[in-house]
């Protein structure tokens, strides 16, 4: 007995001393732990012991046994502190008051002293000091969560309701049109000093389109193209009008996708006008309905340009293979158009191109042209049409027409060869959509 008596006053006095080295080590390299910081440090352990708890509830749950945790086993998980209890506990003789569960957890918690000293966070004392501590919990923390598992899935019920599902067909036609009616009017009184005559006209124009695109390489564009002007004037005496401008022009193109820009296309132009054609002061007629009448069929590849962000758009069509039907059907007029005397009929092979752009510098100026070549390479015809339109509002513009013309069919001029001219200028009404 008086061994044991000695044993356990060494090892207490052994336990103070590597303790109090290690304390004072410690407070001459590092300052002492801030009382926030063993709080923070309880907290976290904590949680891990909770977390802990819960894990063991629910397998117990899932076994069937029935238990409930001690929350004595938390100074095991707990940072490592030096529990004065621990220490007097070891020098009482004979049998202690304590059962099984503290007598365990008193010798791991001395052996970790004893062995692993510098791992010894902070004392009982700093504890109390951070807060009010209990020295043991006497009773043990009930926590008891309930588990539900959720197996079943409830299946989502459709209401009775009758669907009805529409399926809109497609459309792939555009269409759109523009048109103007324009008017002019020149006033001279017969004394005027640099003389001069009176003079009224009037245009009216209307262009409509009919586009067919599948988005599947078939394009087939339809455009047909109406103009018909008059002018009045006092010089001319043997007509009270007659015709300044007069076109019925059907231009129909079918592609086939080659690459992104380029078609294979089919094209053909027919155009022919309304009324007779006259000239002032001259009994004779120059042109008529079907006099001439001009067909013109050509096989090749069509580009399509879309520009400066959409400003320049349009198609240029290259037709190395080309055929042009011409029908005059007054007789006294087909010399005028290349005709034999007699004849009514002109057939003949070539080539083709034709330019057809649409260039709108705002939204008040745009530049319409259409530039349009046929020969035979005996013969050749050459058409430049440009259109410069300056829109003032919605339904108010003014159009400034360009035409010159190359037909070494015709008659020659002593001026100006076989090149013709026409130029117009005119304001009014308006109207796209």
């Amino acid at each position: 007995m008086r061994l044991k008596l000695i044993f356990a006053v060494l090892l207490s006095c052994l336990v103070c001393v590597v303790y109090g080295q290690k304390k004072s080590s410690r407070n001459r390299i590092h300052r002492e732990l801030p009382d926030t910081s063993v709080v923070v440090a309880y907290m976290d352990s904590l949680r891990s012991y909770k977390v802990r708890l819960d894990s063991l509830s629910y397998v117990n749950d899932s076994l069937g046994i029935a238990s409930e945790p001690d929350s004595r086993y938390f100074r095991l998980f707990a940072p490592l502190t030096f529990y004065y209890s621990v220490a007097s506990r070891g020098m009482v003789l004979g049998e202690g008051a304590v059962d099984d569960v503290d007598d365990a957890i008193d010798k791991a918690l001395m052996a970790a002293y004893l062995r692993s000293p510098e791992r010894v966070v902070s004392t009982e004392e700093e504890i109390v000091k951070a807060g009010s501590l209990h020295e043991e919990i006497t009773k043990p923390l009930q926590h008891k969560v309930e588990y539900v598992r959720s197996d079943d899935v409830v299946p989502e019920t459709q209401p009775d309701v009758p669907l009805e599902i529409v399926v809109d067909k497609p459309n792939f036609w555009t269409f759109n049109g523009d048109y103007y009616l324009q008017f002019l009017q020149n006033y001279v009184s017969e004394n005027w000093y640099k003389g001069g005559e009176s003079n009224y006209s009037m245009l009216a124009s209307a262009t409509l389109q009919a586009n067919y695109n599948n988005k599947q390489k078939v394009k087939f564009e339809n455009k047909l193209e109406l103009k018909l002007g008059f002018q009045t004037s006092r010089g001319d005496t043997m007509h009270t009008f007659k015709t300044s401008e007069d076109l019925i022009r059907y231009t129909g193109k079918l592609g086939l996708q080659a690459t992104k820009n380029w078609y294979y296309t089919f094209q053909l132009i027919a155009n022919t006008q309304f009324l007779r054609g006259y000239k002032s002061n001259d009994p004779a007629v120059y042109s008529d309905v079907m006099s001439p009448l001009n067909l013109n069929f050509s096989l090749g590849m069509s580009y399509n340009v879309n520009v400066f962000n959409g400003k320049l758009v349009g198609s240029i069509q290259l037709a190395p293979l080309a055929y042009n039907f011409k029908y005059v059907g007054r007789e006294a007029l087909a010399t005028s158009y290349g005709l034999k005397e007699g004849e009514h009929t002109l057939n003949d092979f070539g080539s083709e191109f034709t330019f057809d752009l649409t260039w709108t510098f705002s939204e008040l100026i745009k530049w319409k042209t259409r530039l349009y070549g046929y020969t035979t390479y005996k013969r050749a015809e050459l058409e430049w049409e440009n259109t410069i339109t300056f829109q003032f509002n919605k339904y108010i513009s003014s159009n400034l027409f360009i035409y010159p013309r190359f037909d070494d069919a015709s008659t020659r001029n002593d001026d100006l060869g076989y090149w013709q001219f026409k130029e117009y200028m005119s304001i009014g009404f308006s109207y796209s959509f």
